[in-house]
């Protein structure tokens, strides 16, 4: 690790080990924070528009039409980050089929990563965010995918570090605290989350997450496990009365951003730019998650209508709606979901692709699976950056990745 790079203004201190090899230890949060005006105002435009979602969530009729479409894009961007090549629609084919084309492991990771967001929710109910919950989170997903040999659910044991594949500890880019300084870091910072503060929630969770990441407490999965992270918490200060808003595609899209000013904030303090970074962040999929919501909403609606007018049964309409939820869908999970029998879903099924409402994907006489184009379209497409940036006037830099 090149420690010239590190100012004295770093948020951490540089330990040297027996080896002659350095690492960073964060500070204890919190840190010292100047807060001007311009980060004011992205403080509050990340407020109104989280607080604009959040209100357009406690109506909804059926949350769900939102949480499960834009749980499963928050797990393919999420693990697109960490490397994983694995669509959305891979994604629901997977789960429609309960298994995997060529023994894909990206498509395992993705499904795991669903699954850890979907328990570290319902845990929620019974223990707060913690380390505990988080060692849990971590084994789920890991399971049976790469790195499932390296300690699933448990914290590290032996030093790892950041860099290019395959480099050394002493060429890395960044070497976290060593095992043993990183279970007194992770304590301080399990205290940090839950104590009362006077800091905006949203700066809490900018400066949780960085303080996570540079831990690195895991072997692997530290990024996705440190994004999780942030909708645990969102969902537990009350911020979010439903999962519905997610980083990762922004986090994605400005992915050398995201992690240069993570690094920065280690070497030279700059927890200003991080803050802002994170709050557009916010501000923008927040935006986006609203738009989206109506959208979905608005063809829910009309599709309903057109069902509703040709006088169709009460099952058909259940399973349109169900379309909504999992845009993929076969026989057998009709029969599963409307509780009927074999021949009476594949009759609804094909009710659906005669309206145009759904298109068979594979082409085979049996194990059909079928797809809701218009939502998938939907919930998967993803703006341009000077899209993005239009919606809220709010210019992001593009730079290079850190080596």
């Amino acid at each position: 690790m090149q420690t010239s790079k590190f100012s004295k203004t770093r948020a951490g201190s540089l330990l040297k080990n027996g080896e002659g090899h350095w690492s960073f230890v964060p500070h204890e949060l919190p840190p010292k924070l100047e807060v001007d005006w311009g980060l004011a105002r992205e403080i509050s435009e990340a407020d109104r528009k989280l607080s604009e979602l959040a209100g357009a969530a406690c109506t909804l009729p059926n949350p769900n039409l939102l949480i499960e479409p834009f749980s499963r894009k928050e797990a393919v961007l999420s693990s697109k980050i960490e490397g994983t090549v694995a669509s959305l629609s891979d994604l629901l084919s997977y789960e429609a089929l309960g298994t995997v084309k060529n023994d894909r492991s990206d498509v395992r990771e993705v499904a795991n990563y669903v699954a850890a967001l979907e328990y570290g929710i319902k845990r929620l109910n019974e223990i707060p965010v913690s380390l505990r919950l988080l060692r849990e989170l971590h084994e789920i997903l890991m399971k049976d995918v790469r790195g499932q040999n390296l300690t699933p659910g448990e914290f590290r044991k032996r030093q790892n570090w950041i860099g290019d594949p395959g480099c050394k500890i002493e060429d890395a880019t960044f070497v976290p605290p060593p095992v043993s300084i990183m279970m007194t870091a992770l304590g301080s910072l399990e205290k940090y989350i839950h104590e009362t503060s006077d800091l905006p929630p949203l700066v809490r969770m900018a400066i949780i997450h960085y303080q996570f990441e540079a831990i690195h407490p895991f072997l692997d999965g530290n990024g996705r496990i440190g994004r999780l992270l942030i909708i645990l918490l969102l969902v537990s200060e009350k911020l979010m009365p439903q999962p519905l808003l997610y980083l990762s595609a922004f986090f994605e899209r400005h992915r050398s951003d995201y992690y240069r000013l993570l690094l920065e904030v280690s070497q030279n303090g700059n927890w200003r730019e991080w803050m802002i970074f994170f709050l557009r962040g916010v501000a923008e999929q927040s935006h986006d998650a609203l738009f989206r919501a109506h959208e979905l909403l608005e063809i829910s609606q009309k599709c309903r209508e057109k069902l509703q007018n040709a006088r169709s049964s009460a099952t058909l309409l259940r399973l349109a709606d169900y379309l909504f939820m999992s845009p993929v869908v076969t026989v057998a999970i009709a029969q599963r979901v409307l509780n009927i029998s074999q021949p009476a879903a594949q009759a609804n099924i094909d009710k659906l692709v005669a309206e145009g409402m759904l298109t068979e994907m594979t082409g085979r006489q049996r194990g059909r699976v079928y797809i809701a184009e218009k939502v998938l379209l939907l919930v998967d497409a993803d703006k341009s950056e000077d899209e993005a940036e239009e919606q809220l006037a709010l210019p992001l830099k593009t730079t290079t990745n850190v080596s």
